[in-house]
C-alpha cells in the first residue's frame, strides 16, 4: 500500500513556490496600492500644512515680501 501524499495545509506554500511568489511581488511594479495612496496622501497634506504653517510666519512673510520687493525695483 503506497502512503498518501504529504501535502501542506491550505494556505501554505512550500520554500519553492513561496520564493516563486516573493520574487514575483518583488518584481510586480503594477503601481501602488490604496494604502500606498493614503499613505502618500497623509504625507501630501502634512507635508502642505507644515508649508503653510511657516510660509503664513509673520518673520517669513516678511523675508519673503522683501525679497519680492527688492527683486521688482531693482535695476541692471
Amino acid at each position: 500500500m503506497n502512503a498518501p501524499a504529504r501535502r501542506s495545509a491550505p494556505g501554505v506554500a512550500g520554500p519553492v513556490r513561496l520564493r516563486e511568489r516573493l520574487a514575483h511581488l518583488r518584481d510586480d511594479d503594477a503601481g501602488m496600492s490604496t494604502a500606498e495612496y493614503a499613505i502618500g496622501t497623509i504625507a501630501a497634506a502634512a507635508f502642505g500644512a507644515l508649508l503653510y504653517t511657516v510660509v503664513t510666519n509673520d518673520a517669513i512673510l516678511g523675508a519673503l515680501t522683501g525679497i519680492v520687493q527688492r527683486a521688482l525695483t531693482s535695476t541692471f
